[in-house]
């Protein structure tokens, strides 16, 4: 029979080459004192490299070692970063995400396709099971009790232990004892109904809680196999189909977050122990638990915290939120012993009530305790369903806290209103500092002048008492020294005009409004008030604002406009036409009131109430130039084109007058320009009714008088143009240029008028000439580079386009083009650039708040709007476009490029501002 091996003499056996004792374990060779003399050396680093290398260890690289030794603090450490190197940074960021974006679909779908084929050669162990797991939920609780348990399935031959051990002899006695019975039952009952029968430790055996013991477990066991099981009070459920889903719920913390409970733990511990009355540690402590998941040591913790800190309203506070229903109202009723004046610790426990009973006792209950409580007064009061209850409450509510102001409001809007009236009078006497009271009154007042049907005198008679209220109340509030800004007046005038009281919020305007302003600064701060009240959508508070500034104010026209403006906005037809008529009333000699007056009506509708106010007009300012040509247009627009004739006539007869006009394009015009822009409206009356021979003919006499007026070359050499007669169009041009060579329309339409006949060249050349006599002229620019995209040169219209943004480096218009100009790709770069550069220009084409911003910087620009009704069409909604178009017709803006050319042409003659939006909305690309 062979001899078994020694399991054991390896240990005699010589270690392997390198061995260290400990190396694994981070221990090295050492030294001791009876290793002095042939005592060994540790090991090697390339030894403990090749030793690291067999376990798979990563070897450890010093980061120093690619340092340079010249520069022990890097190599660019002695240079200045500086804004050149930023700026650099940032286009090198912008072309590497540039670039990124360029391939990121094309890596994205390779990487899809590459990860969808791997999955399906080498699929997860969950996706292979995933029919079967689907297949669980039809599973029957009979089929699932009837899986069988799981054996032993590998078929392996287990290797058998065959050592023996000695058994102690008390192993065996107690076997022994195990199977023996006794013989006789103690004669001592229990109250239960069980006997006593000594076991070998000596306690006694209770049978019949034994039975019921197995009864219990029993039961349990069934409720399990049925789906449901009750323990201790608690009632469970189990749901076998959702139970793998469920599973998907449960928070797997990492190993850094555990780390982090950890230390955060001992903190909490050292804390609490070190400072057992700081209150916010054990809030804490708890907290910490909580977030771990283990909410039997977070309330344990928050109850040592409320031993420790029973004044701190918050602690148990906090241990109620950890506790679930029942035992939160026993640990609040506990508090209350505590901190029994604690406002949240009875609002606590109120919330924890169900019935809206039992939260009024607890409620009534706090008030015994803290009668002084607003907080408790008012959540009482809103529990109470009626209304006569709520104001029982509320009349002891104010007894007991007579300084109360919400309290006395609240009161007031409960009662009638003549009961109304007496409890603010009371208020009023008991808190004569609160401003609210009589704004309040003053509102009430409003209320009960239109609770019901009255006549007109009556109720301006009451309204009127309004306004005394709240003069009443300043000069009081004053008098107790109560002095509130003006600032904050007209803030409860807004607030007043949100809730709906726009009487009050006048009358509060009006004693108010010129508190604390110096005399000269009267107006400008008023119509900034205005302002600012109607951009946050007040516009009560800014008509208020506006009427009081124009009482005292009348002869402001300015002013008046300012109003007229806010009533079109923001007002009715009837509203507007009543601040004319004021208007004209006051400022008779105002042209433009007149003409906004007659605009309206014309607008309306209603054509002869417009020649009634232009004949009122004529009375007020027989010599208005403005007046005349207004008629001129409301007779050419109404197809009365003999009276518009005859009115023309009658107007060029008129030429002596010195005064302003306001009315767009004539503006500061002196009389002589007067006269010049009445032959011009005739000459292009007469073009519009197809009398061309007539045009030219008024055109010629005004040129003999006036040649230096550039509109009439441009105007006539519009004409001949129009009549393929480049030779007299360009003669008329170039006479223009002649006497005008600073105006740059003219050379504009010369050198389109070249490109029409087929001479780009010509055209090219007299743009050149232009530039030279208008030099940094962007318009001029931006026209050569139109003559060179029209040519099919686009090489050359980007390098004149270059030349123009170095000659013009801030304007909007050229920027605009550049962008353009530019590849997809690369125009949020180009757009960057000309926000550095043309920051303010309103020429930028952005999204919708630029849109914005440009039209307020400059709405008479035409193709600014035009631009954003494209942008709306392309991605807002219909609201937005409408919203455009409204905003557009309001500015009538004249001026632009694009605007201009389709505005000016004799096709679109009579189009509203509406068509002309739409036509240059469609000629932008």
């Amino acid at each position: 029979m062979a001899a078994k091996p020694n399991k054991l003499a390896f240990l005699s056996m010589p270690a392997p080459a390198s061995y260290v004792a400990g190396l694994g374990r981070g221990a090295s060779g050492f030294t001791t004192r009876s290793d002095i003399g042939p005592a060994r050396e540790g090991p090697s680093a390339e030894v403990i490299a090749e030793a690291q290398a067999r376990r798979g260890e990563e070897p450890e690289i010093d980061p120093d070692q690619f340092q340079d030794p010249d520069n022990e603090y890097g190599l660019f450490a002695g240079t200045t970063y500086e804004a050149d190197d930023e700026e650099a940074d940032k286009i090198y960021d912008l072309v590497d995400q540039n670039m990124d974006a360029r391939r990121r679909a094309r890596r994205e779908a390779l990487e899809n396709e590459e990860l969808a084929r791997h999955r399906a050669e080498r699929p997860k162990i969950q996706q292979q099971f995933a029919d079967l797991k689907r297949g669980l939920a039809v599973v029957t609780d009979e089929e699932w009790e009837n899986i069988p348990e799981v054996g032993n399935l590998t078929r392996k031959k287990r290797k058998r232990d065959e050592r023996s051990f000695v058994v102690p002899d008390s192993v065996i006695v107690g076997d022994r004892s195990k199977t023996e019975y006794e013989s006789s039952l103690d004669t001592r009952q229990q109250e239960s109904g069980g006997f006593e029968t000594p076991a070998e430790s000596g306690t006694l055996t209770n049978f019949v809680e034994m039975g019921q013991a197995r009864d219990k477990i029993l039961s349990l066991k069934l409720d399990q196999v049925s789906g449901n099981s009750t323990t201790s009070g608690l009632s469970t459920s189990v749901d076998p189909k959702g139970y793998l889903t469920s599973l998907d719920s449960v928070i797997i913390k990492t190993d850094a977050e555990i780390g982090d409970i950890k230390r955060a733990r001992m903190l909490f511990d050292s804390l609490v122990k070190s400072n057992p009355k700081h209150s916010p540690g054990w809030i804490a402590a708890a907290c910490l638990e909580e977030h771990a998941g283990r909410m039997v040591a977070a309330r344990k913790i928050i109850k040592a915290g409320c031993e420790q800190c029973p004044k701190s309203e918050d602690v148990w506070l906090e241990a109620a939120r950890l506790h679930n229903n029942d035992d939160a109202k026993v640990i609040l009723a506990n508090a209350v012993q505590h901190v029994g004046q604690s406002v949240k610790v009875w609002l606590a426990a109120a919330d924890l009530e169900h019935d809206v009973k039992a939260k009024k006792r607890v409620l009534r209950k706090a008030l015994e305790h803290i009668p002084n409580s607003v907080r408790l007064w008012k959540e009482t009061v809103n529990l109470e369903s009626s209304a006569a209850d709520a104001r029982i409450l509320l009349s002891r509510a104010v007894e007991v806290i007579p300084l109360s102001v919400e309290l006395w409001l609240a009161l007031a809007r409960l009662e009638t209103p003549d009961k109304a009236k007496a409890v603010l009078n009371k208020a009023r006497k008991a808190i004569p500092t609160s401003h609210e009271i009589w704004i309040a009154a003053g509102r009430l007042l409003e209320q009960e002048a239109y609770a019901t049907d009255k006549p007109e005198e009556q109720r301006e008679k009451e309204l009127a008492v309004v306004d005394k209220t709240i003069e009443a109340g300043v000069r009081e509030l004053r008098r107790h020294q109560v002095l509130l800004t003006r600032e904050q007046w007209l803030k409860e005038a807004e607030r007043c005009e949100n809730e709906g009281s726009p009487r009050t919020c006048e009358a509060i305007v009006k004693a108010t409004v010129a508190m604390d302003i110096e005399e000269e600064d009267r107006l400008d701060t008023w119509v900034g008030d205005a302002e600012a009240a109607e951009a946050k959508s007040n516009v009560g508070t800014a008509r208020a604002i506006l009427a009081y500034a124009l009482r005292v104010f009348p002869d402001k026209k300015n002013l008046w406009r300012k109003a007229a403006a806010l009533e079109k906005a923001h007002g009715t037809r009837e509203s507007l036409d009543a601040i004319l008529t004021r208007a004209v009333h006051h400022c008779p000699q105002a042209e433009v009131l007149w003409l906004m007056w007659a605009k309206e009506k014309w607008l309306a509708g209603d054509v002869p109430a417009a020649r009634e106010v232009l004949e009122r007009a004529f009375v007020a300012n027989p010599e208005s130039e403005q007046i005349w040509l207004a008629a001129v247009k409301l007779e050419a627009e109404n197809k009365e084109l003999g009276v518009a004739r005859e009115l023309l006539v009658r107007a060029r007869t008129v030429a002596d007058t010195e005064r302003v006009s306001f009315h767009v394009p004539f503006h500061n015009l002196s009389p002589d320009e007067l006269f010049i822009a009445d032959l011009m409206k005739s000459a292009v009356f007469e073009r519009q009714q197809g009398q061309t021979s007539t045009a030219l003919e008024t055109l010629a006499t005004a040129l003999k008088k006036y040649p230096k007026f550039a509109k009439l070359y441009m105007i006539q050499g519009q004409i001949h143009q129009s009549q393929n007669d480049f030779a007299a169009a360009r003669a008329s041009f170039a006479a223009g240029i002649r006497a005008c060579p600073k105006e740059a329309a003219l050379w504009i339409l010369a050198s389109r008028l070249e490109e029409a006949d087929g001479k780009s060249i010509k055209a090219r050349a007299l743009l050149d000439k232009a530039r030279l006599a208008n030099p940094a002229n962007d318009l001029l620019w931006a026209e050569a580079v139109g003559v060179e995209e029209r040519s099919g040169g686009a090489t050359q219209a980007k390098t004149v386009l270059a030349r123009g943004l170095q000659e013009c480096p801030s304007s909007g218009l050229l920027w605009s083009m550049a962008i353009w100009a530019e590849s997809r790709p690369t125009r949020k770069a180009r757009s960057a650039d000309a926000l550095r550069k043309a920051e303010s220009d309103p020429m930028i084409e952005k999204a919708r708040q630029w849109f914005e911003r440009a039209t307020s910087a400059n709405p008479d620009l035409g193709d600014t709007w035009a631009w954003w009704l494209k942008f709306e069409r392309q991605h807002g909604t219909s609201e937005h476009q409408e919203e455009v178009i409204r905003k557009c017709i309001a500015a009538e803006p004249h001026h632009s490029h694009v605007w201009q050319s389709v505005a000016k042409d004799i096709g679109n003659a009579g189009k509203s501002t509406k068509e002309i939006l739409e036509l240059v909305a469609g000629v932008l690309h």
